[in-house]
């Protein structure tokens, strides 16, 4: 099964935004790939952190979403559009959710960001619960590739990489990809993201796929890019360092029971 991790450079402007993800969503859609995943903040990333109170969505309903739902029945993908801000009921909070959209436009699946980023070092500050409500559940969803094979996938975001444990809990359940839509700061992707995806794809003896914002944003925060796919063994497949693009990759159902096969760390578990 052939997947796109779709890398953008967000903007401010949702509409500016939605058509750049429309082209890339067409190339990878030309390029014969049956999955498509869009970065974290894909349809906006704002000028303040408040920004995105400003314009949440209810689950089910709004410009965004419809946007996901026709763009995935006009190309025939399945597309999970990375995260989009979600009414939460309080206007102080939103979740910061990923939806997975069918080929026939209906979303199957929602997964609520759980780990919320905070970091200061003095010259960069974060805190994603200051106007982000938690997730409470990990979410995965199944795929019928075209050619037949059903695909276990596992959802989560950016700061959940950091947590092994999640992705451990989908591997338990039988996931065969994990997907990180993200939007990793410059500092701490050039420090830590290639390690960290490639150890979960390691350990979980999966393919993983990282679409990524990278470059510079409007509000002068640098975003590291290097959206990436990675195999069961732990090597890039395929990556784009910077800029708008997409990173096509092949997802062998082979590969991956050879690499179980080989070494079956899933089956020593102790704890």
């Amino acid at each position: 099964m052939k997947v796109a991790a779709i890398q953008m450079v967000s903007s401010p402007v949702v509409q500016d935004n939605l058509q750049q993800a429309r082209t890339l969503l067409e190339q990878a859609a030309h390029a014969g790939a049956e999955l498509a995943v869009l970065p974290e903040y894909w349809s906006c990333m704002g000028l303040h952190e408040r920004d995105k109170l400003t314009q949440p969505e209810a689950f089910g309903d709004g410009p965004v979403q419809q946007f996901l739902a026709q763009a995935a029945r006009e190309l025939g993908l399945t597309i999970v559009g990375g995260t989009l801000a979600l009414a939460t009921g309080t206007p102080e909070r939103v979740h910061n959710s990923s939806l997975v959209f069918a080929p026939d436009g209906q979303c199957v699946a929602r997964y609520d960001k759980m780990h919320l980023f905070r970091f200061d070092n003095g010259a960069e500050q974060f805190d994603e619960a200051r106007t982000i409500a938690a997730g409470s559940q990990p979410v995965s969803f199944a795929l019928q590739a075209r050619a037949g094979r059903r695909w276990q996938i596992g959802l989560s975001v950016c700061y959940d990489l950091r947590f092994a444990e999640l992705y451990r809990h989908y591997a338990a359940l039988g996931c065969e990809l994990l997907l990180v839509p993200s939007a990793f700061t410059h500092t701490t992707g050039q420090a830590h993201w290639e390690v960290l995806l490639r150890a979960r794809a390691i350990e979980n003896l999966a393919f993983v796929l990282a679409p990524a914002q990278g470059g510079r944003h409007d509000n002068g925060r640098r975003t590291w890019g290097h959206s990436m796919a990675i195999d069961p063994w732990g090597t890039i497949a395929a990556l784009q360092a910077e800029g708008p693009g997409v990173v096509l990759a092949e997802l062998d159902a082979t590969q991956l029971e050879a690499a179980r096969l080989r070494l079956p760390a899933l089956e020593h578990r102790v704890l």
